[in-house]
């Protein structure tokens, strides 16, 4: 080969090499940053060119695909109920993305997940359309709705979450006031993107697409006392409900000069840690946490699940209890003040806990992943999350607020021929305490072979005349209406 042809070739050859090295470079290195690039529409047709999958409650789907026009946008997603569903699924919109179950599981919802990807694979061969698979919630439809229309009825804002404590399956997750997620499922900038603007806080200050069941933490007032209450036999301060307290009254928080009141003129002297209970004495667990310590206290806060978040799969925002106090502040954080702040779930989770013999069962609310032919992909087993209390000290602790229900603050809770134990709560809230406070319930309920169901509510209503907001006027019959709905279907 003469020198001309020579040099030709090896431009030529360096030419096929570039064109090869910048194909792998964009196939393998950039191909993740072309696919979630914005600009790139190819990527965005292909997810609506095909109907989700649905996300699943009691055997019956709680969405659907519709199909659109006027888009290159063929399939958009519709939610049956969506006000009462959104804080479990979130929300799939052509023009704002998507959150919760419809994020976490797009891949399964798509029929894009890696898992699918031998049936995808002969759907190529035999010419089948790809389909999205479904996601199988731990959600009973029953006790979500008592929990939404407990809810709205009330009016104002609030939340709702029931557990079955053997397992930690979610099975009713309920925020108010909602949104529908269909409003906005679309790319419309006349419907969807208006839609979209009247539910962010800026023009609502009802702020309805916040999931307070998850995503909000409010001081949990006297509810948290049964933390206190846990703490106080697991670190053996006290050995029983029935023997009387180290408590005087007045009582004078440590290092200070300030006395801790109660809420009336109650029988909180030297009470039991029952009675204590029963009637909500601020100066018996405040005492009781003082006496600990902040470290005993946030063994044991600790163990029912605060400082951490809680992911279910959903996120959940971690509840606090604080880690650096002095005493007159260890006092005040022991009866759900000062800076401790709980989601719904997480003071839920503490009501679990002590209706499962003191297991604390880790939160979940997607049971089964599906492949489109209704295959079993994944399948979540319950887990273990911590043992927050012996089976002895729960059975105490379950006496205790099984008597407040009985004969206490709770009875807005009782449900006849059932065994219910709760506590009532009305937490501070505003500076100095001057805005309404928020009421709370968490409670369980027991028949003759389980606790099938364990439950939270929280209440904050900025139009209710403050004299009457308590959790056991407000927040009890809310509890009470989901834990029978929960009960009727096991039955």
């Amino acid at each position: 080969m003469n020198k001309p042809l020579r040099r030709i070739a090896i431009f030529c050859g360096l030419l096929v090499l570039a064109l090869l090295i910048r194909d792998n470079w964009l196939q393998y290195v950039k191909a993740d940053a072309l696919q979630k690039n914005p600009n790139n529409r190819r990527i965005a047709i292909e997810r609506y060119a095909l109907p989700r999958g649905d996300i699943i409650v009691d055997g019956k789907p709680i969405t659907g695909s519709k199909e659109t026009s006027g888009s290159d946008f063929k399939f958009k997603r519709t939610y049956k109920n969506g006000p009462m569903w959104a804080p479990v699924t979130g929300y799939a919109s052509q023009a704002f993305g998507a959150t919760q179950l419809e994020s976490i599981e797009d891949g399964i919802l798509t029929g894009n997940d890696d898992r699918l990807f031998f049936r995808n694979t002969m759907n190529m061969f035999t010419g089948k359309k790809r389909q999205g698979g479904n996601v199988v919630t731990t959600l009973d439809a029953d006790a979500q709705k008592a929990a939404y229309d407990g809810l709205k009825a009330q009016g104002g804002k609030g939340a709702v979450v029931a557990l079955e404590p053997s397992t930690g399956k979610i099975l009713a997750l309920a925020s108010y006031p909602s949104y529908d997620p269909s409003s906005f499922a679309g790319n419309s900038t006349s419907t969807d993107t208006k839609a979209w603007q009247k539910l962010q806080k800026d023009k609502n200050p009802a702020d309805p697409m916040l999931n307070r069941a998850l995503r909000e933490t409010y001081p949990p007032g006297s509810t948290f006392k049964v933390v206190t209450a846990a703490a106080a036999l697991e670190h053996g301060l006290y050995s029983s409900a029935d023997e009387k307290t180290d408590s005087p009254l007045p009582w004078t928080m440590p290092d200070t000069r300030t006395e801790l009141k109660n809420e009336g003129n109650l029988p909180c002297k030297d009470a039991t840690l029952r009675e204590a209970l029963r009637v909500s004495c601020n100066t018996v667990f405040g005492k009781v946490g003082s006496d600990l310590g902040k470290d005993k206290m946030l063994e044991t806060a600790k163990k029912f699940g605060f400082n951490e978040e809680q992911f279910t799969p959903v996120r959940s925002s971690a509840s606090l209890f604080p880690e650096e106090m002095d005493r007159p502040q260890t006092a005040l954080s022991s009866i759900g003040q000062f800076e401790t702040a709980a989601t719904p779930l997480q003071m839920a989770m503490v009501a679990s806990a002590v209706a499962n013999d003191g297991k604390l069962m880790k939160p979940y609310m997607v049971d089964e992943l599906q492949s489109p032919g209704l295959d079993p992909i994944e399948k979540t087993e319950p887990e273990e999350l911590s043992q927050p209390l012996t089976p002895e000290h729960a059975q105490i602790l379950q006496s205790m607020m099984e008597t407040v229900v009985k004969d206490g603050t709770g009875r807005n809770a009782q449900i006849p021929g059932v065994t219910v134990g709760g506590k009532t709560g009305t937490a501070q809230h505003g500076v100095d305490n001057s805005e309404n406070p928020y009421a709370w319930f968490i409670s369980y309920a027991k028949t003759d072979d389980s606790s099938p169901v364990a439950v939270a509510v929280v209440i904050e209503d900025e139009n209710a005349n403050r004299d009457d907001i308590s959790g056991g006027g407000l927040a009890a019959p809310i509890a009470k209406s989901v834990m029978e709905a929960v009960v009727k279907s096991k039955q």
